[in-house]
């Protein structure tokens, strides 16, 4: 099979990282893994591996166990956020706003909250490991890492992208000289990769932001958000973007670690709304509303600790609760297409898009959308 986007983008994107399909997996911290990844970089993707909540070493170890599953390019996505600032009395009011809810499951709170990982701008072992270890690509996620490291991984041979969720953040990538724009519409499922968590954010949708980026910048632009089949590939394609980030459709997969109710919650007959929430980890993530969502919707709510401390309360809640097999404070990230959601096997699932991506794209052909 051939696919269309090689004959009308020499030297693109695609054959700089020698994929045979305008298709990356997200990273998906904490549900991707190396067997996941190693699939869709076999099948002609990208696979992608999030270690953003690993320390040095543990990412070490998930960058080898993928190279022993494939010789292919795959990607490693880092948070780069601001250090978190701890506030003991904002952190005590809002464990205290939690306790009736650990209260129902026989628990009760921690006594405190820590900053559950380090953000890359500040950890300077994953830097050397990254160094060392030299995965083909590295992206960042929430900002940019400092210029010298980024000069530095460049010089290492790594391909970088960055996410922006809108035009300054794109030129802001340009200009650090990162190779490829990740254009993250709002529609996307886990966290916005907005560089000021607290500044304001437009919410540009895929569509939008992705024509935006293309037109007002020089770099590839990837489209995620949103994007669960060919067709959405197709439309992506066609705005300008060089390839497609899909999260949310690979969730399902056999080869992640999501857990029971979260596949079940993806792939119900009637999937739970999605909804953006700063109450489960402190930074704006859409996922299927449950009742952590609710608690940071609610009027009387606290201020809300920063990111990544709140995530260590919603995670000890979640674990209170699925103790007792309770699902419904767990974080079930997924983006606003999640209802197209398919329980594929990876390869399978980037074998089915390549298909439905050429048969839409043969499709408009025929419609005379192709014609010159």
């Amino acid at each position: 099979m051939t696919d269309p986007i090689h004959a009308t983008q020499p030297r693109s994107l695609l054959s700089r990282l020698g994929l045979a399909a305008p298709i990356i997996q997200a990273p998906m911290a904490g549900v991707s893994t190396p067997a996941l990844a190693a699939a869709v970089s076999n099948a002609g993707g990208l696979g992608s591996l999030g270690v953003g909540a690993m320390d040095a070493e543990g990412a070490r170890k998930t960058i080898r166990e993928t190279r022993a599953l494939t010789d292919k390019p795959f990607n490693i996505n880092l948070f780069c956020h601001a250090p978190a600032v701890a506030n003991p009395a904002r952190e005590a009011q809002w464990l205290a706003y939690l306790a009736p809810s650990f209260a129902e499951f026989g628990a009760t709170p921690p006594a405190s909250l820590r900053e559950i990982y380090t953000s890359f701008v500040a950890d300077d072992a994953m830097f050397a490991m990254l160094l060392e270890e030299r995965p083909a690509v590295v992206s960042f996620h929430f900002g940019l890492p400092a210029q010298a490291w980024i000069d530095a991984l460049h010089a290492a041979g790594i391909f970088l992208m960055a996410t922006a969720t809108s035009l300054d953040e794109a030129r802001q990538i340009a200009a650090a000289g990162v190779d490829a724009i990740v254009a993250q519409g709002v529609e996307a499922g886990g966290h916005r990769g907005t560089f000021k968590p607290e500044g304001h954010d437009e919410g540009l949708g895929t569509l939008a932001l992705v024509r935006l980026l293309v037109r007002h910048t020089a770099l590839p632009v990837i489209a995620t958000g949103g994007i669960m089949d060919g067709a959405g590939i197709a439309a992506a394609l066609a705005l300008g973007a060089q390839a497609a980030q899909l999260g949310t459709a690979f969730v399902a997969c056999p080869e992640t670690v999501a857990d029971a109710p979260y596949r079940a919650a993806l792939l119900a007959d009637r999937p739970a709304s999605t909804t953006l929430t700063r109450s489960i980890s402190g930074r704006a993530a859409r996922g299927f509303a449950n009742r952590l969502t609710a608690l940071g919707e609610a009027a009387d709510r606290p201020a809300i600790p920063d990111y990544p401390i709140t995530y260590d309360a919603g995670k000890a809640l979640h674990a209170a609760a699925k103790a007792r097999g309770n699902a419904d404070y767990a974080a079930q990230w997924a983006g606003q297409a999640a209802p197209l959601a398919r329980a594929l096997p990876a390869a399978q699932l980037v074998a089915t898009l390549r298909e439905e991506l050429a048969q839409t794209i043969a499709a408009l052909s025929g419609a005379g959308f192709g014609a010159n």
